[in-house]
């Protein structure tokens, strides 16, 4: 049996060391994980061509709102944020998509105590945005607040909050330092964009700063958080747990937790 990772640019991509260690760990001896150069135009055409003996692929981006549309079948969570991370090969040669980036989060959130009633703050609003607002009505948030570059770009979670039912308000980007002493603070922008935060955020002592970067750890924003008293979770922790669901979707095993993450944390080593 096969699965891969699918995305443009890919070859920096940690998922095939994590599901392989899952490989080995689970006695899976005939199974390989691979990756594969795609864009999100060529999605379509990569799917239909696939054999029986795929099982799945792990969709980055640029891929995830492709990934619903070549789907004949998808989850409320993937339907709601608009993206799909996960594509499951069922049985009878049809696909499923998932979105185990929300639920790798909640997994992620709730294990360093975010629980129901929590503020939540989220840097960007990008697709990685929509992902943390799912996660955050999952584990009970009382509101977010999504702080951004572009109003326009706030407007266009509205319907995620909606569908995921938690109530959105949005900030402009130069008012973040006001937000960050919300219960939860989650950043989903790119390499380099709030390090310019770092010296100004008022973090609160115990709340939860999640970055979902991990290249390069610590961000400056990571290293003012943990100076400060806060619980910090990297995007390291995301890859691991959204692994872990795909990996049981894919081979229909428990997944070995502890090999892959141990895997995960050699490359961090390296």
């Amino acid at each position: 049996m096969r699965a891969a990772v699918v995305g443009k640019p890919i070859a920096h991509s940690l998922s095939p060391v994590i599901h392989e260690a899952g490989y080995a760990a689970a006695g899976l001896t005939g199974w390989s994980y691979t990756r594969i150069e795609c864009a999100a135009d060529e999605l379509a055409g990569l799917v239909a061509g696939l054999g029986p003996e795929w099982a799945g692929l792990s969709v980055t981006m640029p891929g995830k709102e492709a990934a619903l549309a070549v789907a004949d079948e998808v989850s409320p969570v993937a339907a709601a944020v608009g993206a799909a991370n996960t594509l499951v090969r069922r049985p009878d040669g049809t696909w499923y998509a998932d979105n185990t980036d929300v639920t790798g989060m909640v997994d992620v959130l709730t294990t360093v105590g975010c629980a129901a009633g929590a503020t939540v703050t989220v840097l960007g609003a990008g697709g990685t945005a929509r992902a943390a607002i799912a996660a955050a009505a999952r584990i009970g948030a009382a509101d977010v607040t999504v702080v951004a570059r572009r109003p326009e770009a706030i407007d266009e979670l509205r319907p995620v909050a909606g569908a995921v039912g938690v109530p959105l308000a949005g900030a402009d980007w130069d008012g973040a330092p006001a937000h960050a002493r919300a219960d939860l603070v989650i950043s989903t922008v790119p390499k380099g964009v709030a390090d310019p935060l770092a010296g100004h955020f008022d973090w609160r002592p115990g709340s939860v700063f999640f970055d979902a970067l991990y290249d390069p750890w610590p961000t400056p924003l990571a290293t003012a958080a943990l100076a400060a008293g806060c619980r910090v979770v990297s995007g390291l922790d995301l890859l691991l747990a959204q692994a872990v669901d795909q990996f049981v979707q894919f081979t229909g095993v428990p997944a070995p937790r502890e090999a892959m993450a141990a895997a995960l944390a050699g490359t961090r080593a390296g």
